[in-house]
C-alpha cells in the first residue's frame, strides 16, 4: 500500500510519523481550529471565503502572522501534497489544521503558529440526488454560544458526543441544539429550513459555524429571489417544515429526507445543488 503523506509546518512527511509531544496545545488544550475544504478541478472552491474565515478566527484567538495563510500558500501547500501524493486531479477532502506552538498552562508560551495538512480523494457520491438523509435531534448536550462559537475549533466534544449517538442510533445525520434549545446546526454541516416559502437558517448569534457553504447558499439564495432568514429557529418547526437540507463544504448541499414520521420535499434543495455544480463569484457576484 503506497505510503500517504502530510504537511507538518512545510515538511512532507508520511502519515504515521511521530509529530506531536505531550506537552502539545492541541493535544493537551485543543489549543487551534481548521477549514475543511474541497479541492476540485485544480483549486480549492470558495478558497477566499476559507481564508477570510482562517484569519479571522486566527485574529480572534491572538494567533501571530496570521497574514502568512493567504490564498498564495494555502493552494500552494495543497497542490504540493496532491503532488506528492500522487492525487493530482483527483477531487480531495482537505483539512488544513492550526494550533498554536510552544508550551506553557493556560496562559500560552508564544502565540505563534503550527500547521498540519492532510488530503484524502472524496469518493463521488450520488445518495443526496437519490435517497435524502434520515435525522434525528440530538439532546442529550447543548452548544454553549458565544462569538468563539462560530469558529471550527479543535475544541470539539459536542461533536464527538453527537457523533456517538448518531452512531449508536444508526442516523445519517443528527442536529445540534444551542444552549437555550433552539436548533444550531447539524454534527458537520450547517442547517436549512424551508417553509411556507422561506428560508430559514440558524443566525450566527444562536452558536452556529460561519459555514463558508451557508454563505454560498444564502447567495445563491439571493441571486434565486429565495427569501432566506436568519432566525432562532425552535426544534419544533421540523414537524411542519416542507424541506430540510444540511451544507458543509465538502459535500455541498444534502438534503434530508426524513424525521421521525416527518418526510420532505427536495424540490428548493435540488436548485441549490444544480447552482452549486456551476456557482462561480467572478461570473455571478
Amino acid at each position: 500500500m503506497p505510503i500517504q503523506y502530510i504537511n507538518f509546518n512545510g515538511a512532507i512527511v508520511p502519515e504515521d510519523m511521530s509529530i506531536l509531544t505531550a506537552d502539545s496545545r492541541a493535544f493537551r488544550y485543543g489549543d487551534g481550529l481548521f477549514e475543511t475544504m474541497l479541492w476540485k478541478d485544480g483549486d480549492i472552491r470558495f478558497l477566499d471565503f476559507h481564508v477570510e474565515r482562517l484569519q479571522e478566527s486566527m485574529k480572534m484567538l491572538y494567533f501571530e502572522d496570521f497574514e502568512q495563510f493567504d490564498t498564495y500558500f494555502i493552494r500552494q501547500k495543497i497542490e504540493e501534497l496532491a503532488r506528492k501524493n500522487n492525487m493530482l486531479g483527483q477531487t480531495l477532502r482537505v483539512r488544513f489544521i492550526v494550533f498554536r506552538s510552544g508550551g506553557g498552562l493556560y496562559g500560552p508560551d508564544s502565540n505563534k503558529p503550527s500547521y498540519l495538512i492532510q488530503i484524502a480523494r472524496k469518493a463521488e457520491s450520488f445518495r443526496d440526488k437519490k435517497l435524502g438523509l434520515i435525522i434525528d435531534v440530538y439532546n442529550e448536550y447543548k452548544k454553549p454560544y458565544s462569538e468563539l462559537s462560530k469558529i471550527k475549533s479543535n475544541n470539539a466534544l459536542i461533536y464527538v458526543m453527537a457523533g456517538l449517538y448518531r452512531k449508536k442510533y444508526a442516523f445519517d445525520e443528527v442536529l445540534i441544539l444551542n444552549q437555550q434549545g433552539n436548533l444550531c446546526e447539524a454534527l458537520s454541516s450547517n442547517i436549512f429550513v424551508y417553509y411556507d416559502k422561506v428560508l430559514y437558517t440558524p443566525a450566527l448569534s444562536e452558536g452556529c459555524i460561519a459555514g463558508v457553504m451557508r454563505r454560498v447558499i444564502m447567495d445563491i439564495a439571493q441571486a434565486e429571489g429565495i427569501e432566506v432568514v436568519e432566525a432562532e429557529i425552535k426544534p419544533e418547526i421540523l414537524k411542519v417544515a416542507d424541506e430540510i437540507f444540511c451544507t458543509n463544504a465538502v459535500e455541498g448541499v444534502q438534503w434530508v429526507m426524513g424525521y421521525k414520521q416527518k418526510r420532505y420535499f427536495n424540490k428548493i434543495s435540488r436548485i441549490f445543488q444544480e447552482r452549486l455544480k456551476s456557482w462561480s463569484y467572478e461570473e455571478e457576484v
